[in-house]
């Protein structure tokens, strides 16, 4: 498990990793959120990199409410101070609020390359939804042509889909080891492994991703004890090291519900009929985010599968400050767990994490109450 070394080392600083992929000719697009159709990115030549935020706000402030999130901060932060100065173009899915403010912000007084808005539908359990999901998808790659000046073939998206296809396979792999057996692999390790896989040139990815799972496979890491099961959920994109935590608390992560997690590679795309419905048809089924709407029960539902399925005695939320989507969604999905006698525990937190000591000492009454 060598290239452990090397997820963590992109993890950490994906800025340096990036400006030395762009000194090789590759061109760079930033994207936000999950619902970004890297596939059509990957299909015009470019590679795909989620920006996080992190870091002082004192120029991001003078743009944004004190009641953003440190996710909207941070990366506008970035942005202003010239630290993402590598990027080609962005894109800003259509998602929460302040998303979508922050892509007005961003057009006025920030130079990184062309600037494309991709309004998906909010809706996504209708038949227009799937309709106006592939419409959406092919302006979307014609907007991409025009920015990087590029024609994408039929082929191109095929193939782009066969690389996601593995990269999300490799992933879901990876996640179902450590769900059987946690010892095998970190959390924290796990978690870098999702965030530089959102940033790593692609084909160098599949590499890695197939060593490392090959390692797993092995069988030679020490099998150790594991902590009490604990499913994390919520909104955390840059995830602070809560790992440690969690685990020096006697905790240990089997599973997740995050965009910068499971649901990131969640769903495999055909490759039969028209491929940019295929595409759209993935966005639209797997599972939803609060900033969508696809059934009133289904994220609640698919929490408690996550539990069930990986013998989770009891559920963290984690979420941003002032992230109003996953807080509007918090009290039904409390009262769904408490109905199926599921205990939880809610933390808000920042992308740093001041209260380290509250955290854990929170961490560590709820697995006691676990236990008891």
């Amino acid at each position: 498990m060598n290239n452990l070394a090397l997820f963590h080392g992109i993890a950490k600083n994906p800025d340096e990793y990036a400006r030395k992929l762009k000194k090789t000719g590759k061109k760079i697009v930033g994207y936000f959120c999950s619902y970004t159709p890297e596939e059509i990115i990957l299909a015009a030549g470019a590679v795909p990199f989620r920006i996080f935020g992190r870091g002082d706000v004192s120029l991001a402030d003078a743009h944004l409410q004190a009641y953003s999130c440190s996710l909207i901060r941070g990366a506008l932060e970035d942005a202003l101070s010239g630290s993402l100065d590598f990027l080609d173009g962005v894109v800003f899915p259509h998602t929460c609020d302040s998303i979508q403010r922050l892509s007005d912000i961003w057009r006025i007084n920030v130079k990184t390359g062309f600037h494309i808005d991709v309004v998906l539908p909010v809706k996504l359990d209708t038949k227009s939804s799937g309709e106006y999901m592939s419409d959406v998808l092919r302006k979307f790659l014609g907007d991409i042509e025009n920015g990087l000046g590029v024609v994408i073939s039929e082929d191109d998206l095929k193939s782009s889909v066969v690389k996601y296809n593995r990269i999300r396979s490799y992933l879901g792999k990876i996640y179902r080891i450590r769900s059987e057996n946690p010892a095998l692999i970190g959390s924290a390790d796990l978690h870098a492994i999702v965030k530089a896989s959102m940033v790593m040139e692609r084909d160098h990815l599949l590499e890695e991703l197939a060593a490392f799972t090959g390692s797993l496979h092995g069988g030679n890491v020490a099998v150790k004890p594991a902590g009490k099961r604990v499913v994390l959920a919520g909104g955390v994109c840059n995830l602070p090291d809560i790992y440690s935590i969690i685990e020096d608390s006697g905790g240990t992560v089997v599973g997740d519900d995050f965009c910068t997690g499971s649901r990131y590679f969640e769903g495999e795309i055909s490759l039969k009929g028209d491929i940019v419905e295929s595409i759209a048809k993935r966005y639209r089924e797997r599972i939803n985010c609060p900033a969508k709407h696809s059934g009133l029960l289904t994220r609640g539902e698919h929490i408690i599968k996550i539990v069930r399925e990986s013998g989770a005695k009891g559920v963290i939320f984690l979420f941003l400050k002032f992230c109003d989507p996953h807080s509007f969604d918090y009290p039904y999905l409390k009262d769904m767990l408490d109905r199926e006698g599921i205990p939880s525990m809610l933390f808000e937190i920042e992308e740093q994490l001041p209260s380290e000591g509250q955290f854990k000492t929170r961490c560590e009454a709820f697995l006691e109450m676990l236990e008891a």
